[in-house]
């Protein structure tokens, strides 16, 4: 807490209420010498600050503060959470106009100059009651002069207070250095509070944060404070009193699953494995870092591995997967080029082209998004998409992308290059709003989807039923995941390209379709297991001429088929054995001349028959090992044609 308020201040006091009243200053001026601000005004719109459809009220009032450094302060608290998007225009003008004015009042009326003197809400709300009328029938409690009082006192509290960010009991991701947070998601609130945390407890769970902050996203930190506040919360309601981590035992423990149990009884498995092993790792760190308010008793001796719920079955978060199915794929892929506005094509094939979130290609930098890497079979520079991947921490992602891809962000690049200022585009994005109230931030991700969700309205792309077929941005990620396995890319190479942290999240998505199954359980060898009209007949072992002859469309499936002189290799095809395709012929000191031409013509013939028969019998493997063999032997029967006689050595075989 403050021990001077900030409307103790002075206007020649310099510093923090310095950099209000240059933020007032900006826009002609028109904030801090107005004290009746019209939203139609210029300084609104040039802001991108429009009226909403539902706004009744045209005009905030602050000329009800005599106090000219609170005045201020007001007028900051609204615009600057105006800009930032933390209020809405309706909020801020039809539920706010009026207790702007109240709050103004109530402040001269008790001759206020402490911001301590506004927390007191029973004493406001006893100024209210005596000096307002409600409305005949009204239920109104108050609830929009409290609010805005509250949310003015924490906003002005938080601005003066000048200790570093994760010192204090509000955290705001812009105020953070190294905060990992996703480009779409920063036009966005982000902020955490510590206020739930019980007092006792909250420097510690504070410091515990200010260790995952720059290592973690910002969404995975929020989401530990979320688990952290229900922990301390559920055991306070039951009792529990400062002191109690401490002393945590296992007796403990065994409550607090039976109450996560309850508590998340209808919900996901995976929020009740959370409620567990989120506390797990948090008291696992601060034990091992030796908190001083730590449990005394080791962490596995209270929780152990099979105490964290197991979370939803990988077959139940399959039939969470969606893919496109295929007629809507081919058909959002012809006619994605009529896509409005035009720049989201270019979303869209970055999308299906590499399965990233939609998050991280419009996170993409135009100045660092393409790299080029020599690939030694091409003997070339490859082309490669390079990005963050802020959801599991990648700093840099680097897949391969096709030649016309990246001639298509090489001109998306320069476009950003030549349209991008210091101010419109300070971060670089490659797909960046220039202009209107998201300056500076990339396109949202709910443009693109609503733009191909009129792309589908307009060419009548409907689902099974009939209905328009429902898009959603993540499904291009699963269908290209999908796309990947029935092209047979290794699993581990998949997980590389989608960025995911493990395999057993890769496994997730990649599945292959029904059609992808049914081709390719057909081309799998049939089992004997039915003998129907037109099969071969069994082998008849009963006479010796039987017994003495080779039934090659018998022979086992495992087994090569490949003439070799004076016989047949009938090696198993997996072991490798230069001998067999090699034999003497290339040897050099095999010697072959004319004398043997019958030889040769006679193995030819032996050869050629064998490949008809691998025919025959659908034995490609065969045919292939005996085709290669008999390309030797012709080229050889030429050679002696030619030169009479053929021996690498030759020259070492007589004595001169």
């Amino acid at each position: 807490m403050l021990s001077n308020g900030a409307l103790a201040l002075r206007k020649q006091d310099i510093g923090r209420y310095g950099e209000i009243l240059s933020y007032l200053s900006e826009d002609g001026g028109y904030w801090i010498e107005n004290d009746v601000w019209e939203v139609q005004n210029k300084a609104f719109t040039d802001n991108g600050l429009s009226p909403s459809s539902r706004q009744t009220a045209m005009k905030m009032d602050f000329g009800h503060y005599s106090e000219e450094v609170m005045r201020n302060e007001v007028k900051y608290y609204l615009i600057s959470s105006l800009k930032n998007r933390v209020l809405k225009m309706g909020t801020a003008f039809n539920l706010y106009s009026t207790a702007v004015k109240r709050l103004g009042d109530y402040s001269n009326t008790l001759d206020i100059h402490r911001i301590e003197e506004l927390e007191d809400d029973e004493k406001f709300i006893r100024y209210l009651d005596q000096h307002y009328t409600k409305r005949k029938g009204s239920t109104e409690n108050w609830n929009h002069d409290l609010s805005f009082k509250n949310g003015f006192v924490k906003f002005i509290e938080d601005f003066y207070d000048e200790r570093e960010e994760i010192e204090k009991d509000i955290w705001h991701a812009k105020r953070i250095l190294g905060v990992k947070i996703s480009a779409c998601n920063k036009s966005m609130k982000n902020s955490m509070s510590f206020a739930d945390i019980p007092e006792y407890y909250r420097s510690m769970v504070k410091r515990y944060l200010g260790k995952l902050i720059t290592r973690r996203s910002w969404s995975y930190c929020s989401e530990t404070l979320i688990y952290l506040k229900y922990f301390f919360g559920i055991f306070y309601k039951h009792g529990y009193k400062d002191g109690f981590l401490e002393n945590l035992c296992r007796e403990d423990i065994e409550k607090y699953l039976l109450w996560t149990m309850e508590e998340y009884k209808s919900s996901n498995a995976t929020y009740r494995s959370k409620a567990v092993s989120f506390i797990r790792y948090f008291l696992d760190y601060i034990q091992m870092a030796e908190f001083p308010l730590a449990p005394k008793r080791h962490i596995n001796r209270i929780i152990f591995d099979d105490d964290i719920p197991r979370r939803e079955r990988v077959s139940d978060t399959m039939e969470k997967v969606r893919y496109i199915p295929e007629p809507i794929r081919e058909q959002l892929d012809a006619l994605i080029t009529d896509i409005q506005p035009k720049e989201m094509m270019t979303v869209y094939v970055l999308l299906r082209e590499t399965g990233w979130r939609g998050t991280d290609i419009l996170n993409l930098r135009y100045d660092n998004c393409l790299d080029y890497l020599w690939n030694k079979s091409e003997n070339r520079y490859v082309p490669y998409l390079c990005g963050e991947i802020t959801k599991t921490g990648i700093p840099q992602l680097k897949i391969p992308i096709r030649d016309e891809v990246e001639k298509m962000v090489k001109e998306l690049a320069a476009k950003a290059i030549e349209s991008s200022t210091q101010d419109n585009n300070p971060e670089k994005y490659l797909y960046n709003t220039y202009e209107g109230r998201n300056m500076g931030m990339p396109i949202s991700k709910q443009g693109f989807v609503q733009a191909v969700r009129k792309l589908i309205q307009r060419k009548g792309i409907t689902d099974a039923s009939g209905e328009p077929y429902h898009f959603k941005t993540h499904a291009l990620r699963h269908t290209r995941a999908l796309e990947y396995a029935e092209h047979g890319m290794p699993i581990g190479v998949i997980q590389q390209i989608l960025g995911h942290c493990s395999l057993q999240m890769t496994l997730h998505y990649v599945k292959v379709s029904e059609n992808a199954l049914y081709e390719k359980w057909k081309t799998t060898e049939k089992l004997k297991l039915f003998h129907v009209e037109g099969a071969k007949p069994p082998k008849d072992f009963s006479n010796k001429e039987g017994e003495e002859s080779i039934h090659y469309e018998f022979v086992r499936a495992s087994l090569d088929a490949v003439r070799v002189p004076f016989g047949i290799c009938f090696k198993p095809s997996k072991i490798a054995c230069k001998h067999q395709m090699e034999k003497c012929l290339g040897c050099s000191s095999f010697c072959s001349g004319k004398d043997n031409i019958p030889e040769y013509e006679a193995e030819i013939n032996r050869v050629e028959e064998l490949i008809r028969l691998s025919r025959c019998i659908n034995r490609k493997d065969w045919e292939e090992k005996n085709t290669e063999y008999l390309v030797l032997l012709k080229q050889m029967l030429e050679r002696i044609r030619k030169d009479g006689i053929v021996h690498k050595n030759g020259q070492f075989r007589e004595e001169i």
